[in-house]
Order: structure tokens, then sequence, then C-alpha cells
């Protein structure tokens, strides 16, 4: 069974279970305005939104901070979630980091932590990614995403692309 909140370590981040204390700290990297204007949620660095994020994110059980491991700072977040034993799966999502780290090995060093500890125990992973955010879109390409599907909105329009990766693609690269 896989767990959804390891502490996944590198030299680079460590990766730990979100706690009800990390909310100041990890707000003061969500209350970026320009962190979300690509986002499906643009408004999540209002602090109401926010709220309503982290608290779910507690909830999921699957929540994780990142911290610089040079630092020692908390530089954003990521998930798990829905993981489907009989399928052999799970989502990645709900990622941000502090904008000084976009561009940097920072994000692909989180998802292949990630990654590489997922796929011991699954065979496929799954990302939702926002239509409008190229910049995810364009991340989730250079780690070899492909999609798979669109989800579809209540009014029956296609919406966000799911990007996966399988397994055995994953430890092809």
């Amino acid at each position: 069974m896989m767990d959804l909140q390891p502490t996944l370590t590198h030299e680079l981040v460590l990766l730990r279970p979100l706690l009800e204390d990390d909310f100041d700290d990890l707000y003061q990297v969500a209350s970026d305005k320009l962190l979300w204007e690509q986002h499906p949620n643009s408004d999540r660095y209002q602090k109401e939104v926010f709220e309503d994020f982290f608290e779910k994110a507690l909830d999921s059980k699957g929540a994780f901070v990142i911290i610089d491991q040079k630092n020692k700072n908390i530089i954003g977040s990521s998930r798990f979630y829905d993981f489907n034993a009989d399928e052999k799966s799970v989502i990645i999502g709900y990622t941000f980091i502090d904008r000084k780290f976009w561009g940097t090995a920072y994000n692909k060093t989180i998802k292949k932590i990630m990654l590489d500890y997922a796929f011991e125990f699954i065979e496929t992973v799954y990302f939702h990614v926002g239509k409008t955010n190229f910049r995810s879109q364009k991340a989730m390409e250079k780690l070899g995403g492909k999609i798979v599907s669109y989800t579809t909105a209540a009014n029956g329009t296609t919406d966000n692309p799911v990007y996966a990766i399988s397994k055995e693609e994953w430890f092809k690269n």
C-alpha cells in the first residue's frame, strides 16, 4: 500500500507532510498574486481563498510542504491524491513553488522524487493541469508527460488537460 505522505529527501529539497503550523510560512509563498496568474484558481493568493485550499490540503492526508535544503525555508507545496489501487495509479497536483525557483532545477527535482517514490507502488501517475496554465503544461512535457484526456466540466465542455507518465516510460528516460 502506498503511503500518500512519506517524507521524501533530496540534496536540493525536502518534502514532508503538511502540518497546521505551516500555514503562515506557506501563505507567505502563496500570497504572491503573480504565482497564480495562469492558474484556474487565480484568486488563491487571497488569504481567505488560501485558507480553504490549505484546510483541504490538510484533510487530503497527501499534501506536502516543500523545503529548500539550503536554508530550510518552505518554498511551496504539492500533493498525492486519488490513489487507485485497482488501476495502480495516483495523481500528483496542487503543486506551487515560490517564483524565485521557477526555471530552476527545483520543480523537476520535486516531481522526480515524487515520481520515483510513486513508481515503487503503482504503474501510472496522472497530473491535472489548468488549460491556461501554459508554464505547467510545458513543465509536464519536459518531464515526459503526455495528454491522455481532458476533464469535462458540468456543462459538458472539455476543460483541463490530464497528463500521464507511466512507470515504463519514466524509467526509460
